[in-house]
């Protein structure tokens, strides 16, 4: 059994999906590892993991418009307001979304479906940097 990990940094510019799909394609390669299994892991509470289309990005401007309308800012009743009026709304988003994503790899390669993509989900309106960890296990 073998196995490798590593860290990737994501920058983002605010609210958005950001994909990353080459990143975990290099670090695979990079592996030498042929068949198991790829877990990739954000390290933060605001923002979250999505596996997605990624022909249309209308579908990723659709997605942010549905989770702004589901949590959004104006929710009077929130209590956890000291980080600003995004950030409780970004716990909620990225509750209801996930932090752990598994990818089969075959044949050297991660298995995405024909017009999918991994991406990082920021949930906040400024600008930070993501830290992902990648750890893949298998033969």
């Amino acid at each position: 059994m073998q196995q490798a990990v590593h860290s990737i940094s994501i920058c983002t510019r605010g609210q958005g999906l950001y994909e990353f799909t080459d990143a975990l394609d290099r670090f695979v390669a990079e592996s030498g590892i042929a068949t198991g299994l790829l877990t990739v892991f954000v390290r933060h509470t605001s923002c979250s993991l999505l596996i997605q289309e990624n022909a249309d990005p209308d579908v990723q401007t659709d997605l942010v418009g549905f989770f702004r309308r589901l949590a959004p800012e104006s929710m009077d009743w929130l209590v956890h307001t000291t980080e600003g009026p995004d950030d409780m709304p970004a716990h909620i988003k990225s509750a209801l979304t996930q932090t752990s994503i598994s990818i089969p790899v075959v044949d050297g390669q991660t298995v995405f479906g024909t017009w999918q993509g991994i991406y990082l989900f920021e949930h906040r309106r400024r600008p930070h940097q993501r830290s992902v960890v990648l750890h893949i296990i298998g033969e």
